[in-house]
């Protein structure tokens, strides 16, 4: 349980939150009130560990997070694209609910994959 706050770290967690938050129509307009209510209270904890690793990092730690989340913004529209096509070209009309969720798993996958390709000595 040594880890460090990382950057990296908080800008994944930060996606993390942005998933969550994509999510919530899904339920909303499905009628899905316990996931919703479950969705919310696992959003209220992933943000609350966001903020304490944020407090955790270091000055110059946090002067990498806004490329990272420049990044993340990047690969979140990437995976709403790359959802949109892929839904456009091989399924039925699913709502924009469904759609904005599965772009959003995407481009938090491409984001991690991308932190994981420029990781140091990997």
């Amino acid at each position: 349980m040594g880890a460090q706050s990382t950057p990296e770290r908080l800008s994944l967690l930060l996606g993390l939150v942005l998933l969550m938050l994509s999510t919530i129509p899904r339920f909303l307009v499905g009628g899905h009130d316990n996931r919703f209510n479950l969705i919310l209270i696992a959003l209220l904890v992933v943000a609350g560990v966001a903020a304490a690793h944020w407090r955790l990092l270091e000055a110059e730690a946090r002067l990498r997070l806004p490329r990272l989340m420049g990044r993340l913004g990047v690969c979140m529209v990437a995976g709403l694209a790359g959802m949109g096509l892929y839904h456009a070209l091989f399924t039925d009309f699913i709502g924009w609910e469904l759609l904005i969720a599965h772009g959003a798993t995407l481009g938090l996958l491409l984001h991690a994959l991308s932190i994981w390709l420029r990781a140091p000595g990997a």
